[in-house]
């Protein structure tokens, strides 16, 4: 082979490659569907020093899959194997009171309304996205990383256990330094590495965000009886305590995940008395409606905050999951942001490569960015907007906001934009949200 032919080579190959750093479920969804959908076309790199720990170190974790990213694992053929994890949200309860209040009054619920009790005309509100499945399913991560892993692995994604170090852009592609020494060259890289991501800041990209006077509590209780599938969102003044249903286990037969909000000077007096104690805490905000509770996995604690990178792109690069976006956990949105993300990018990447153009120039990250930065930011309002109004016990705007969620209630139209929204089930949304193949 000539040397103009073997530089011709090797500039296909770094055309057609593509490194993720960060093997999260956004990135590890994203690397699997990129590989699964362009097979040998596409040489798709995974970049943790953690992937030697497996799914494992992901143990404790459970997220609120909505039914947008339901259908992405259904068609990346992951869902099966995690579906023995995955429990459907069936029912939600929204209340607000004080902590000492004797009674919890209920101000709005989206309920599963079985499609035969109801005429087919009757605008219903049911807790279900638009194809009548439930709006979102709690999945324990460790099974759901797993399954990712498996396969990214059959794909035929290369999975590299180490660090990125550097990465350097040249116009035509991005020479990229592992910790182990070697350079790997790549049309387009992937930082997916997290809120405080080292890629971002190496490249310059700024952020806009803030701290919450909050943490988050994130246990997994046992308890006696069935929780049907129901999910409570408490809100109390220090911020939300909900309790989400998982799959039953345990030495009480039922389980449930609780991300529990609270003023982060009060956390160590909470947390800081032994597994009792703290359990003690957790029965006063819990309530006594599903029997005698028991403490089995945590409480871990996470400082909250609100971030966005001022871009979602640098020069052959594009940010991904928490190093684009960091959000409120109030409404569980956080890792479904990282699958849109996931989705709207392996979409922008695959058509180009299909159209024999370069996945990592500025025109597919455009693209990229713009399928992703409203929807993101007003995820962002939303989440930062309702934490401010809940957390606080002025009566005046407790008041506003008790009449405004009884509103809801009683309106099932604006529920079912509310249900849709949180199911990812209406806009523009990539094809894998939609259930279809890139």
């Amino acid at each position: 082979m000539g040397a103009g032919a073997m530089s011709e080579a090797v500039r296909q190959t770094r055309q057609r490659s593509v490194v993720v750093a960060g093997a999260g479920i956004p990135g590890l969804t994203l690397a699997l569907a990129l590989a699964q959908t362009n097979g040998p076309a596409l040489r798709v790199t995974l970049c943790d020093p953690g992937l030697g720990a497996g799914a494992a170190r992901h143990a404790g974790r459970a997220y609120a899959v909505a039914a947008g990213g339901r259908r992405m694992f259904e068609r990346l053929a992951v869902w099966d194997a995690v579906r023995h994890a995955a429990q459907p949200i069936r029912d939600m309860v929204v209340s607000d009171s004080r902590l000492a209040d004797p009674v919890r009054p209920v101000f709005l619920t989206f309920e599963h309304d079985s499609p035969a009790h109801v005429s087919p005309s009757q605008d219903f509100p049911a807790a279900e996205a638009e194809d009548g499945a439930p709006f979102a399913h709690m999945v324990e991560a460790e099974p759901l990383v797993a399954a990712l892993l498996a396969a990214a692995h059959a794909a035929g994604v290369v999975f590299e256990p180490h660090g990125i170090v550097e990465a350097t852009p040249d116009g035509r592609s991005t020479r990229i330094g592992l910790s182990d020494g070697r350079i790997i060259e790549a049309a387009l890289l992937v930082a997916a590495d997290g809120a405080r991501s080292r890629l971002r800041e190496a490249a310059k990209i700024g952020w806009v965000g803030w701290s919450y006077p909050q943490m988050g509590l994130v246990a997994t209780i046992g308890h006696e009886r069935d929780h049907e599938g129901r999910a409570y969102e408490h809100f109390l003044p220090s911020g939300p305590f909900a309790i989400l249903p998982l799959v039953p286990g345990g030495a009480l037969g039922h389980r449930s995940s609780i991300v529990w909000t609270e003023r982060a000077a009060d956390v160590p007096a909470l947390t800081g008395g032994g597994p009792e104690e703290t359990l003690a805490e957790i029965e006063r905000r819990f309530g006594l409606n599903l029997g005698r509770l028991s403490l089995e996995r945590g409480p871990s604690a996470h400082p909250l905050a609100f971030g966005l990178a001022r871009s979602f792109r640098g020069e052959r690069l594009a940010l991904l999951g928490d190093a684009a976006h960091v959000i409120h956990p109030i409404a569980g949105q956080g890792l479904n942001l990282g699958l849109a993300g996931a989705a709207a990018l392996a979409e922008a990447v695959t058509d180009a490569l299909r159209l024999g153009l370069d996945p990592g120039s500025r025109d597919v990250l455009l693209r990229y960015e713009r399928a992703r930065r409203f929807d993101t930011l007003a995820m962002g309002a939303m989440t930062d907007g309702l934490n401010r109004l809940f957390s606080n016990d002025l009566l005046p705007v407790r008041l506003v906001r008790d009449l405004g969620l009884g509103l809801v209630d009683r309106l099932p139209a604006l529920k079912r934009l509310f249900i849709g929204e949180a199911a990812a089930s209406r806009g523009s949304l990539p094809r894998l949200l939609r259930g279809e193949a890139l």
